[in-house]
């Protein structure tokens, strides 16, 4: 199932994808927390700070890692649970990539507007 195969770019791609996930969440986690410090405090600068283009792309590298996480889980979740994951499981990684693009392109649609300033 793995040996460089589709199996091991799937388990190193949901690796990889919940990893920054979880940094993602703990940087969002520590920049909300600075609302406490009030409507003057340092929370609108890092709000002007991450509405610069850099932080854009990196909201849809967000995206496309919480899409894929949870499509990638639910591949898992059939693998583990069915008689005929683990025989389809090639098959059924390649539907979380075509999954994965279907639901990207209207995100793609939507943000690149608003990182080129067209919007």
């Amino acid at each position: 199932m793995y040996k460089g195969r589709e199996g091991q770019w799937a388990f190193v791609l949901h690796r990889l994808s919940g990893v920054a996930l979880a940094l993602f969440l703990l940087l969002h986690v520590l920049d909300i927390s600075l609302v406490m410090f009030g409507p003057e405090g340092p929370f609108n600068a890092f709000l002007a700070f991450y509405h610069q283009w850099p932080f854009r792309v990196g909201l849809l590298m967000v995206i496309a890692g919480v899409v894929y996480h949870a499509f990638n889980g639910l591949r898992i979740i059939i693998m583990d649970f069915t008689d005929w994951g683990i025989r389809f499981q090639r098959a059924l990684w390649y539907g979380v990539l075509g999954a994965t693009t279907a639901v990207g392109i209207p995100v793609l649609w939507k943000i690149v507007p608003e990182i080129l300033g067209a919007v």
